[in-house]
């Protein structure tokens, strides 16, 4: 197929939820497009999430362009395959202009646009937005490969099920929404778990008769732009606070998973011949999460009064488990660890977008996803505009917006050059 002569008026780059979004405000304005996806539409939630994976944010908060959840469940949390049979549904309501299977290599700026470089030819375009999401590659230290052969190892977007491992302890590496939530599972299956713990926050799942979450909706903490968040472009970086949806909801909580048999450590350095090297910040770990989790009650507290809100009565969380002590080392063999599972997240990857518009971590430069190239967004990632940019809820507000700065910066009517027109631009479809 040879593509060098196409040219599209905007070209997305990414069919997850946040391309599609795009894909379907900009179908709206009659603005043709093309959809590039490097597997399929939806890939991450089809093929990187486990087994027991549900939502951590109630299901009311799932809320697409013009495909809202319409279940008998709204405060309940969809499970795996809830999840994809709905995101499946709004696939089809979008009906985007998606060509599935192709990689794009290089976006470089040229006259009246950009040229896109992919695995299936070069194509021009007026415009371009990345909706290709912020985790990339995943991360796992260089030190891992001197791990025993024989140990198995993967990262979180790998896991599926207690059943995938070898018999024996697993070392779990991370508590963020994922580590938490995987060592969770292993446990709940009676799996012998050492978690190496990190600076993850933690949050309640019910506080005062209420899902958090619908707490922090009410008190606009969702709508908060970047602008106006004490860190600012500082909380980009944060950690998502550890809770799960999991068999109706409720807090995870390291302290009593340590009563019942989980080992914790601080956080994993590396390895000193075959001994597991650990942090001696255990319990700074788990006492800052503690502290976020009992701060974010305490503004709601201070809502409730502010308000003159009835609701039942405020608690503080007092911690039901300390460490005796700060353990920095584990014999690997001793241990009986026959597995290891890195939940210590993803790093971004745009090399392939070959304009000046990054920082110095890798990651764009943007203000609410417009960048200082014209003609070149993002969208999808996390706190692009708000903290619900990352999340069901919000994606559909960044889109909108991107769409209607695309639509005012379209300088002259959209070229589509030759047998793929109908293939790639379907009619706009107003909803």
């Amino acid at each position: 197929m040879d593509w060098t002569t196409e040219e599209h008026e905007v070209v997305i780059v990414g069919a997850g939820q946040a391309g599609l979004s795009l894909s379907y405000y900009l179908q709206q304005r009659g603005i043709g497009h093309l959809v590039l996806e490097k597997h399929r539409p939806l890939h991450v939630w089809r093929e990187r999430r486990w087994d027991s994976f549900c939502l951590v944010t109630p299901n009311w908060q799932c809320r697409l362009p013009g495909w809202e959840y319409t279940g008998d469940d709204p405060h309940g949390f969809m499970k795996k395959e809830q999840i994809l049979d709905w995101l499946a549904g709004f696939e089809r309501h979008v009906a985007a202009p998606v060509r599935s299977g192709v990689s794009v290599t290089r976006v470089r700026p040229v006259d009246d646009g950009f040229e896109l470089q992919t695995s299936a030819g070069t194509l021009r375009a007026g415009q371009v937005v990345v909706a290709s999401g912020g985790y990339h590659t995943p991360i796992v230290p260089r030190w891992a490969e001197r791990l025993p052969a024989g140990l198995v190892q993967m990262h979180s977007e790998q896991y599926r099920s207690p059943a995938q491992l070898p018999e024996g302890a697993v070392l779990v590496v991370g508590c963020g929404q994922s580590g938490a939530q995987i060592a969770e599972d292993l446990h709940l299956a009676g799996r012998r778990v050492v978690l190496a713990t990190g600076n993850a926050p933690r949050c309640a799942r019910f506080y005062r008769g209420r899902d958090v979450v619908d707490w922090l909706a009410d008190m606009g903490y969702y709508d908060m732009p970047v602008h106006e968040h004490p860190l600012r472009e500082g909380v980009r970086d944060n950690t998502n606070h550890y809770v799960t949806g999991r068999d109706g909801g409720r807090d995870i909580d390291l302290r009593r998973f340590a009563l019942e048999g989980m080992q914790l450590y601080g956080s994993l350095l590396g390895l000193d011949g075959s001994t597991l090297q650990f942090a001696p910040d255990l319990r700074e770990h788990l006492d800052s999460a503690d502290r976020t989790y009992n701060g974010i009650n305490a503004s709601i507290d201070a809502f409730i009064a502010q308000r003159g809100l009835v609701a039942p009565p405020p608690s503080v969380y007092q911690p039901v488990w300390q460490p005796e002590g700060e353990r920095t080392t584990l014999e690997l063999q001793a241990s009986g660890i026959t597995s290891v599972v890195w939940c210590i997240g993803f790093a971004p990857d745009f090399s392939w977008v070959d304009v000046p518009v990054f920082n110095g971590r890798g990651q764009p430069a943007h203000r609410r996803g417009v960048s200082s190239q014209p003609g070149l967004y993002f969208l999808g990632l996390p706190w692009l505009h708000t903290w619900g940019s990352g999340r069901f809820s919000g994606v559909a507000r960044d889109a909108l917006y991107l769409a209607e700065r695309i639509e005012g910066a379209r300088s002259r009517p959209p070229i589509i050059r030759g047998f793929l027109l109908a293939e790639s631009v379907p009619p706009p479809r107003i909803s």
